[in-house]
């Protein structure tokens, strides 16, 4: 976090890229070598290690408003 307090750690929307990134040029050469189904599944495997990333930060966001409000 931000020194702050709020914001989003700057670390993890770099991992997001680099992830991004990576993925994007592994399904590109795999396409290319004729491998379109493999390609599919690198697709996905990228979007489902975001997705995990990003339902740790809703879950932190839910745990920062449960102690907000002492729920």
């Amino acid at each position: 976090m931000l020194e702050g307090g709020t914001g989003v750690n700057i670390d993890l929307v770099f991992q997001i890229a680099g992830i991004a990134i990576i993925t994007y040029i592994l399904q590109t050469v795999v396409s290319r070598a004729g491998r379109e189904e493999l390609g599919y599944m690198i697709a996905l495997a990228g979007v489902v290690i975001v997705s995990l990333m990003v339902i740790q930060l809703i879950n932190q966001l839910f745990d920062a408003v449960r102690a907000m409000f002492h729920l």
